[in-house]
């Protein structure tokens, strides 16, 4: 990050380092937050929707394979996704390609929020405000059909 707060999507600076890729925060808003992401062959996002925040996809370089209520495409440089809230928003993304897949994902900071995983029948429910007790609000779930 510059002096004057200010980042460049190119850099390869980043604060979360692992085997599927890494990543890192541009944007950490009250409203608005962004976070860049380059994942290596195999790295994904789980299939997931968000009860409270919005989410866009930016692909700026690569291929990925890009899940969504309308089934599976591939996404590539330029593409840009938006993921409303609800399960028509559902998302989840994938890199099968050799090369790695640099994306931006710009998303609304609504909390609490919740995010529920389809797949697994999970639902995350967290906060930017600590909980009675002073720790992190989250709690993860599984869901029963009723």
């Amino acid at each position: 990050m510059r002096q004057d707060g200010s980042v460049n999507i190119w850099a390869n600076e980043w604060t979360d380092d692992q085997a599927e890729g890494r990543s890192r925060r541009l944007a950490d808003g009250n409203a608005l937050g962004a976070t860049l992401y380059e994942l290596s062959k195999g790295g994904g996002i789980a299939y997931h929707f968000h009860h409270g925040s919005e989410e866009l996809l930016v692909v700026l370089s690569g291929r990925l394979k890009l899940r969504t209520p309308d089934g599976t495409r591939d996404s590539g440089s330029g593409d840009v996704a938006p993921f409303p809230i609800g399960p028509e928003g559902a998302h989840g993304i994938t890199n099968e390609e050799d090369e790695p897949v640099r994306y931006l994902m710009v998303s609304t900071r609504v909390s609490p929020d919740a995010t529920e995983y389809p797949d697994t029948r999970k639902l995350a429910v967290y906060g930017r405000t600590m909980n009675q007790f002073g720790e992190k609000l989250f709690d993860i779930r599984t869901l029963e059909k009723r």
